[in-house]
């Protein structure tokens, strides 16, 4: 069997550090771009309150949420925003010391934390 040489290492992990980037920048332009479209102005707020979870309250932005007319809105758009509201719910969680994914036990009903799901 033979072991990995410390330079095939290194050229793996230069690899991805080169596709992370690559990443974050698609992300970035795709949130660039839906910022830029014709459902700015929502998503722009529906971001704002992404970006600022912990003085957002949950029935405030569920309420938000609702009130989109996600039916409207492209599919891509949709895999942006759900993308986002992913990455910020995340980063909440790993702040509060919590696991970064949780799911709700079998059979139980979902609760304010899963209604995104419904995007």
């Amino acid at each position: 069997m033979r072991r990995n040489s410390k330079s095939e290492r290194e050229r793996e992990l230069a690899n991805q550090a080169r596709l992370t980037r690559a990443w974050k920048k698609f992300h970035r332009e795709e949130r660039e771009a839906v910022l830029a479209g014709p459902y700015a102005r929502t998503l722009a707020e529906l971001f704002r309150m992404f970006a600022n979870l912990k003085h957002v309250q949950p029935a405030q932005l569920i309420g938000f949420i609702s009130a989109i007319d996600w039916a409207a809105i492209d599919y891509p758009t949709r895999l942006v925003v759900l993308h986002e509201i992913n990455n910020a719910i995340t980063a909440f969680r790993e702040k509060c010391g919590l696991e970064p994914h949780a799911r709700a036990p079998t059979g139980a009903q979902p609760g304010p934390r899963n209604s995104h799901r419904n995007i």
